[in-house]
């Protein structure tokens, strides 16, 4: 069974070694039989009595970190002086910060950024509002809202712990797709004043991508800023999930030489994500989707007191199979977990149909061990990034907003992110198509671009894009 327990990051301990007493082999002993590896010494300071040394260490958990610092000043000669996380280092002060782009050099330049000369610009824009979008940041700029309720992998930490997650999500826009973001997290877990605060602040922006709002008030949230705001509204936990998901989706079924519309898939995990995939699978042509979730199979013959399970419902499981996910995975040609850990077992894989595909993108732990599942799985897709065939987000709201800013869309709508996630798919050839390659690495250049005018298309083609990108 597979040791790992979360991704892997580097600490970096600072030693003050006595050179005459200290092992440098029972330093390497230590870390390792911590479970440590040593990627890197760096020799700070040394003389002849003592050394300064910088020990670079892979490890894949906090235990992992704990053990090695409990071990190390108990090794002769060695005294540990600081421990420092690369990743903590990254964070420091926050990873973005704003730019200028025109330096204030002069009065004259003051006189155009600041007064007398904006009121000029504000007068134009008081007059015609749209010239927001050419004459202020609206034109590019998403804010990425959250309240800290649903932190992937983290749940409810609130809006301080939030907001580095935010801030990545803001790197990303922009080294991704040159959109400039910036993180807001709510210090209110109430939907009418989360709607009302987002709507307020609204005219800066000139799209909304909600992240990490806790179900079931991130669709009333989603619904009702849809429904009152005339920009896009996207909660990428839900949408941007399904797209990718689907991408990948598309390139297995190419691999198993399977129908879409004649294919059994199940599904655990009937949350905000769950029902955003299931809808946009029906949407692509799937025609029997099965959800489960901790009751069992989701069907018509219950009332449930979730809402979304009663409309769920009603759009899925065709044949209304009840029972557990053993039950109703029998024969089932795909199986999508959103939902937590060690749900899908071997015996559940093997009473799948032929060339099962297997999508299990419980973060930080998948639904079913990978290394276990692979001799029973044709395709096999995760949330993680050292497994192939990561189903991450990141191929997908960076191209989708950027599209939709440029077309100045008023919403993102389902055959937007249709087209999307073909475009996604798209980006894999033919003869790059693999059981271990179904998806394109995030850091593929085409894929934001591909996105992007596929969006466009499929906004001009709804009636939703209020400008040609060309012009």
């Amino acid at each position: 069974m597979s040791t790992k327990t979360g991704s892997s990051t580097h600490i970096i301990i600072r030693l003050q070694l006595d050179v005459e007493i200290f092992s440098f082999a029972e330093i390497v002993s230590c870390i390792s039989a911590a479970g440590g590896d040593i990627i890197g010494v760096d020799v700070i300071s040394s003389n002849k009595t003592q050394s300064i040394r910088d020990i670079t260490i892979n490890i894949h958990g906090v235990k992992q970190r704990e053990l090695i610092c409990e071990l190390l000043p108990k090794l002769k000669g060695v005294k540990v002086l600081q421990v420092s996380d690369r990743t903590f280092i990254m964070h420091l002060g926050g990873k973005i910060e704003t730019a200028l782009k025109t330096k204030i050099k002069s009065r004259e330049d003051l006189a155009r950024v600041y007064t007398p000369g904006v009121a000029n610009v504000c007068t134009a824009i008081a007059e015609e509002p749209e010239k927001a979008y050419t004459l202020t940041i609206k034109r590019n700029t998403v804010a990425v809202i959250s309240d800290g309720t649903a932190v992937l992998g983290l749940g409810n930490i609130g809006p301080f712990a939030a907001m580095p997650v935010m801030e990545g999500k803001s790197m990303l826009f922009k080294q991704m797709a040159n959109i400039d973001s910036f993180p807001i997290c709510l210090d209110t877990q109430d939907t009418e004043e989360i709607i009302r605060t987002i709507k307020a602040v609204a005219p800066a922006f000139g799209g909304i991508n909600l992240e990490d709002i806790a179900a079931p008030r991130c669709f009333e949230i989603e619904k009702r800023l849809k429904e009152e705001l005339d920009i896009p509204v996207f909660h990428d936990d839900q949408h941007g999930t399904a797209v990718v998901l689907l991408a990948g989706l598309l390139n297995a079924l190419r691999i198993t030489n399977k129908k879409i519309e004649d294919i059994k898939v199940v599904l655990t995990g009937i949350g905000a994500a769950g029902i955003s995939c299931s809808k946009i699978l029906l949407s692509a042509g799937v025609r029997n989707i099965i959800g489960v979730d901790k009751l069992g199979a989701i069907h018509r013959d219950v009332q449930y007191e979730n809402e979304h399970w009663n409309e769920y419902a009603q759009l899925t499981n065709p044949d209304n199979l009840k029972g557990t996910l053993s039950e109703v995975i029998t024969g089932a040609d795909v199986f999508i977990g959103v939902s937590a850990p060690g749900l899908l077992t071997v015996e559940d894989v093997k009473t799948m149909a032929k060339d099962p595909i297997v999508f299990a993108m419980a973060n930080p732990m998948p639904e079913i061990d990978p290394e276990l599942a692979e001799p029973y799985v044709r395709v096999m897709a995760t949330g993680r990034s050292d497994y192939p065939n990561q189903i991450n987000n990141v191929l997908c709201f960076p191209g989708i907003f950027r599209g939709a800013l440029d077309c100045r869309a008023t919403e993102i709508n389902e055959e937007m992110k249709l087209a999307a996630a073909k475009a996604i798919a798209s980006v894999v050839s033919d003869e790059e198509l693999s059981e271990s390659y179904i998806i394109p690495s995030v850091f593929n250049d085409k894929v934001v671009e591909l996105v992007r005018a596929a969006v466009v298309k499929a906004a001009q083609h709804t009636g939703v894009a209020r400008k040609d990108p060309r012009s």
